[in-house]
């Protein structure tokens, strides 16, 4: 087992911020903890998905399902049903990185989609909701702790939920890490720094609108650095 873990969240396409995070892990001796939304938005969502993949794969990193990954797989399965929704949520950026141009319909590019990358639309279809290490729960969006276990969270609110997540007193004698909702919403003050509050540690420093993607290392006493791009 790792002693420390080096935690990401909110990719949202940008490869180039993704690499360059990933050179401050130290895979010999930390757990790369993925927090979801590698997709949409940037411009290299296909680039982002396959990286994850490759570092799951081959590194052993946990990467929790978002509620971007979640609405590119609902895109690809009833497309005309959620395409409107997939659209205005950045979902165009993603179909472009996967060939997608005016040329096409959006039946041609699912058809191509799904036949050139089953493996990864397997395997993003199987993400886990959270991770546990220690005394941390690592999860997108957050959970509801308003119910006697916190696990019966709904799928939804583990991707989706914020303000009832973020307002609600934590009794849960383990701290909360997530995503979803950029630092600069948390902090009031407009700024990206990563947010800590009554054991919960927000760290969507909104990298694909001009902030900054976070690298948190922790170890079971708390943050022990952390690094941005």
């Amino acid at each position: 087992m790792y002693n420390e873990v080096f935690v990401v969240s909110d990719i949202h396409g940008e490869y180039k911020k993704f690499k360059e995070i990933l050179k401050y892990w130290d895979s010999n001796r930390q757990q790369l903890i993925i927090l979801g939304d590698l997709c949409d938005r940037g411009l290299q969502s296909y680039e982002c998905f396959y990286l994850a993949k490759y570092l799951c794969d081959n590194y052993g990193a946990i990467l929790i399902k978002g509620n971007h990954e979640d609405l590119f797989l609902n895109f690809l399965n009833k497309t005309e049903d959620f395409k409107e929704n997939y659209i205005k949520n950045g979902g165009l950026k993603t179909l472009e990185s996967f060939g997608y141009s005016e040329n096409n319909t959006f039946k041609d590019i699912v058809l191509d989609i799904k036949k050139n990358n089953d493996k990864l639309i397997e395997f993003l279809t199987y993400l886990p909701n959270f991770y546990e290490w220690n005394d941390y729960i690592f999860v997108h969006a957050g959970v509801n702790l308003k119910i006697n276990n916190w696990k019966d969270t709904s799928i939804r609110d583990f991707m989706w939920i914020r303000e009832d997540f973020h307002f609600t007193p934590n009794r849960l004698n383990k701290t909360i890490v997530f995503g979803h909702t950029e630092t600069k919403i948390l902090n009031k003050n407009n700024k990206y720094d990563i947010w800590i509050n009554d054991n919960k540690i927000g760290i969507d420093g909104g990298a694909v609108y001009g902030g900054y993607l976070y690298g948190v290392i922790l170890d079971v006493h708390g943050i022990q650095d952390y690094v941005y791009v």
